[in-house]
């Protein structure tokens, strides 16, 4: 049997990323983030596509080349759920199914979401701007240092109220914001394209250091995006 060993940081922000905090089976496409448990504790659950050794689920699918199962390409990003209903079944759930939720999630989760490709370049700011919004009066509100009711006391309601306010809302905005302009960068000048590059910088940051506790990555939001599309 291989090895077992702890899935590195950076494969887990992967994951979250690539998911954009949605369950992957196209037929669930839940937040991983329940408003139910406040927003701010997460549900999700990392399942292997091909297990370790001869005896999980799928094992059956396994070649004898050597592989990496705890590697990004062989992990999907399940609720407990799902999880269990596909490795209960696993003949019903097969390897190419599950890599295919995997590689069209997004598109699944943009048509729930109504994301979509816009003719005009007024449609897509009207998209984004309730967004921006949100996440620019909370933190205002809220933020360290910047935010008008943070006290510098971890302990505090106001600075609880800003991690929850980061995980449950912020966040879950910057990848909806992520979307939209990326499936419409067409419309995107060459200044926007180089804006939203910084943004997706500073949405990498934000995810490392609320969702994997690594600081220090993050670099502050480009200004620009404020004007994006306008």
């Amino acid at each position: 049997m291989s090895k077992r060993k702890a899935i590195p940081a950076a494969t887990k922000l992967r994951l979250f990323s690539s998911s954009a905090g949605y369950c992957q089976r196209p037929e669930c496409l839940e937040p991983l983030y329940p408003m139910e448990l406040g927003g701010v504790t997460h549900i999700a659950e990392m399942a292997h596509v091909l297990p370790h050794g001869c005896d999980g689920p799928r094992a059956n699918e396994r070649s004898d080349e050597d592989i990496d199962t705890d590697s990004y390409a062989n992990l999907i990003l399940l609720c407990p759920k799902c999880h269990t209903i596909i490795d209960k079944n696993p003949s019903a759930f097969p390897r190419q199914i599950l890599l295919t939720w995997k590689r069209e999630h997004l598109t699944k989760l943009f048509l729930k979401q109504g994301i979509q490709s816009y003719q005009e370049r007024s449609e897509v700011r009207a998209a984004l701007a309730e967004r921006l919004a949100e996440n620019k009066s909370i933190w205002r509100k809220f933020a360290p240092v910047d935010g008008s009711d943070f006290e510098f006391d971890p302990e505090s309601e106001s600075a609880k109220l800003w991690s929850l306010r980061m995980v449950s809302v912020i966040l879950p905005n910057h990848y909806q914001i992520q979307s939209i302009v990326k499936t419409n960068l067409h419309l995107a000048s060459e200044a926007e394209n180089e804006t939203f590059a910084e943004y997706k910088e500073h949405v990498r940051g934000l995810t490392n250091r609320h969702l994997n506790g690594v600081s220090g990555q993050a670099i502050r939001f480009p200004v620009n995006m404020e004007d994006i599309f306008v």
